[in-house]
């Protein structure tokens, strides 16, 4: 029984990412049909004559109405613990069991969030803004408090998720404290924010959060390399990726096989990146605490790391 077990649950995990691509194939008409509800059909015709266009505008969908909510249920408990600083070497550790050496910083300070997207994980942050207490005992945000978030800026360059993210703000309470970045990785330094101040200096970063992001950035090496210059000096890299497949060289294979298709139905994502080394390799680190989670089995098809790099 343990044996027939095992292989169900075997044979189930390696047909899911086709399942995941036949989902997504399944929304490609309901996404032309909420264009032309949108935009109606004169403005909707240009995006289907440009498969870019049209691959993003089905993606987004695909993204905001099917995929993201369980991809945020079955991922929220490590993005969380992650930036609560409770995770060692990919694993998510209780709070009482972490000892003084293990124990890592929570997320706070300047914080970028690369690939915000339409807000997925906006409503995570308030929990780590700076606050303090008045006088009459009540608690308030303070933008320039120490031990807290005092600015997030969230990098997402594609207009169209712009409306969505705004409210996912706003829902969140972080209208003063969550900016827009709306450019990509190699113009942080020159956007304008809200209130026309400059954009975002070299070395001033004390977090950068990634989360599921880098499989679809441009040029990884590249930007990864840019962000990196934007951290502080012990400024640190809060990342939960998913990566190439590592275990053995039929999971490789067929990883690579399945990426055949992936990026076609899914906004460009890949999934045979060596995100790890890609960060190892941005520049020199202090500490890395990184590691794939120890709950994802070897026919896991799309692994993960989870941890934190320390400049």
């Amino acid at each position: 029984m343990l044996f027939l077990s095992r292989s169900s649950a075997a044979f189930w995990g390696l047909l899911d990412p086709w399942m995941f691509l036949g989902t997504a194939a399944a929304c490609l008409p309901h996404a032309i049909a909420a264009l032309i509800q949108d935009r109606g059909l004169g403005a909707t015709l240009p995006v289907l004559l440009r498969p870019r266009a049209l691959q993003d505008a089905w993606f987004g969908y695909f993204w905001g109405r099917v995929a993201a909510p369980g991809i945020r249920e079955g991922a929220e408990p490590r993005v969380v613990a992650l930036l609560e600083g409770r995770t060692v070497a990919g694993r998510v550790v209780d709070e009482g069991d972490l000892g003084e050496e293990e124990r890592g910083p929570p997320v706070a300070g300047v914080v970028l969030e690369v690939g915000a997207g339409s807000g997925l994980w906006v409503d995570v942050f308030p929990r780590f803004v700076a606050q303090e207490e008045t006088g009459s005992g009540d608690v308030r945000r303070r933008r320039g408090a120490t031990g807290g978030v005092t600015r997030v800026y969230g990098v997402e360059p594609s207009r169209d998720q712009h409306a969505n993210l705004r409210r996912a703000i706003t829902r969140a309470g972080l209208d003063d404290v969550y900016r827009i970045a709306p450019v990509g990785v190699e113009g942080l330094e020159h956007f304008r924010d809200d209130d026309g101040s400059g954009g975002i200096e070299k070395g001033s970063v004390d977090c950068i959060v990634t989360i599921l992001c880098l499989c679809s950035i441009p040029d990884p090496g590249v930007n990864v390399r840019e962000l990196y210059g934007y951290l502080k000096e012990g400024g640190r890299w809060y990342a939960y990726e998913h990566v190439r497949c590592e275990h053995s060289w039929y999971m490789r294979l067929y990883q690579r096989f399945i990426n055949v298709f992936w990026p076609h139905f899914l906004g460009g994502c890949q999934l045979c990146r060596q995100t790890e080394k890609t960060l190892r390799e941005a520049g020199p680190w202090t500490k890395i605490n990184v590691g794939q989670p120890p709950d994802e089995p070897w026919f896991h098809s799309v692994p993960h790391i989870l941890g934190v790099f320390t400049k």
